[in-house]
């Protein structure tokens, strides 16, 4: 059913961020979300058997995820409507083989990952996300998987004080080797140099676990740090959210929300006339590396999506071309968030674009597809918004600026598919911490649903 509360869809969606601190922590839990709403997982590697009516997922590299329901089975003739996201925000990701000694204390030596402001970073509590691979003896292709969230600040990135950095506020140029190492927090007298890091990592886990791991047991390992504090709803009537992620988790929870919110809709009305007419298939998109170019196998430019959707069809005892037909019968809504103007600097808006807070969403365009959205898509989604009353803006860049990218006009190259690129404004993109309003976030969610229930 349709939620209309503007700041509990928000709380909820800062708990699901809290709770997703790296990509695969966010779709460890929209598994969860899936199942616990009768969604059957699917492996990419087992023959699919698809059923009119059931609902499924499948997930790749464990970042990325394709959710879908089948409604029926003309897919040639209604084709898919399809919201992607994508699951990963800038970070810091942890080096193998970490720890720098500093006296009696250790660094961790990090890299950036994404587009991120660097100096947001510096002097807040930061945790440690992300997965872990475990020795299995009896098979050397599948070693185990552990996923964790160390839900404790243990690290600090602490800045120079500004009596031995002078240049701090005139322009200082971060250097992204020794600049970001975060301090592990201890009492010191720490002895091993080398070491230390798995040591740390491997008792957690058996805390995961409850067994005991072995530091030879791990393998390798992909984890990052994150912001430990939550996320809250601030603002004299309670209109703002400042969260981490928001870039791009809350459009992964606004699509996963809105789906299966939609289908909770359908089984209500399942005998009542109003119901759409739609036979196709409902899905939503999560993609990883998107913050790095999406070329990976998780990837907006990978065959994920596409091979998804072929076996779909070839389930559904569709031929070739009646794949390609249903392409052309698709919609896609590409989300990803916006920039709303900035107060202090509202000479870096395009001079007549310009979002606001309380706006709704914006439809992103770019001359230089930058944005996958054209005329025909953003006339689809502006008069998807006018029909239910929902509020929606433009948002275009200077032409001067070089523009940021989305998984829309990668996911068009591969599969022709009408796109429209679509987000909420926000201010401090790409910080550490970022604002995004209520109402916009409500009004981009029941777009959202509306889109599954058209």
């Amino acid at each position: 059913m349709l939620r209309k509360d503007s700041v509990e869809i928000s709380n909820n969606l800062i708990d699901f961020i809290n709770d997703s601190p790296t990509m695969y922590n966010a779709v460890e839990n929209t598994k969860q979300w899936l199942e616990n709403h009768e969604f059957q997982e699917l492996k990419v590697s087992d023959k699919w058997d698809l059923k009119v009516g059931r609902r499924y997922f499948v997930s790749e590299g464990s970042s990325s995820l394709v959710a879908f329901n089948i409604k029926g089975s003309s897919v040639e003739e209604d084709g898919f409507r399809i919201i992607g996201s994508h699951s990963d925000s800038p970070t810091f990701r942890i080096k193998s083989n970490p720890e720098v000694k500093i006296g009696e204390q250790i660094k961790l030596n990090v890299e950036p990952y994404g587009g991120m402001i660097i100096s947001s970073w510096f002097d807040r509590p930061l945790a440690i996300a992300g997965r872990v691979f475990l020795r299995n003896e009896d098979d050397v292709f599948n070693p185990r998987e552990v996923i964790i969230k160390i839900d404790k600040p243990i690290c600090i990135i602490p800045n120079l004080a500004i009596h031995m950095n002078r240049d701090i506020n005139t322009g200082y140029n971060y250097n992204k080797q020794n600049d970001v190492m975060p301090l592990i927090l201890n009492n010191g007298g720490i002895k091993e140099k080398k070491g230390y890091f798995k040591n740390f990592i491997s008792n957690e886990i058996g805390n995961i676990l409850n067994e005991e791991i072995d530091t030879k047991d791990i393998l390798d390992y992909d984890l990052f740090l994150y912001e430990y504090e939550k996320g809250s709803i601030i603002g004299e009537k309670d209109e703002f959210i400042s969260c981490a992620r928001l870039d791009n988790l809350a459009s992964v929870h606004a699509s996963t929300l809105a789906f299966i919110d939609s289908l909770q809709e359908e089984d209500v009305k399942k005998d009542n006339e109003d119901m759409s007419n739609f036979n196709g298939v409902n899905m939503i998109a999560i993609f990883n590396n998107e913050e790095v170019g999406s070329q990976s196998k998780e990837g907006a430019d990978s065959d994920f999506l596409a091979n998804t959707i072929e076996r779909i069809c070839l389930s559904l005892n569709k031929d070739r071309e009646d794949t390609i037909r249903s392409l052309k019968k698709s919609f896609m809504i590409s989300a990803d968030l916006a920039h709303t103007t900035h107060p202090n600097k509202p000479e870096e808006s395009d001079p007549t674009n310009k979002p606001v807070f309380g706006g709704g969403p914006a439809i992103k365009i770019h001359a230089g597809k930058a944005y996958a959205s054209d005329s025909y898509t953003a006339s689809i989604y502006r008069e998807l918004c006018n029909k239910y009353d929902i509020k929606c803006q433009d948002f275009a860049n200077r032409s001067d600026k070089r523009s940021g990218g989305t998984i829309g006009s990668i996911t068009s190259s591969r599969l022709s598919i009408p796109i429209v690129d679509v987000g909420i404004p926000i201010l401090a993109m790409h910080s550490v911490r970022e604002l995004a309003n209520v109402e916009d976030y409500r009004m981009y969610y029941e777009s959202f649903y509306r889109f599954y229930q058209i």
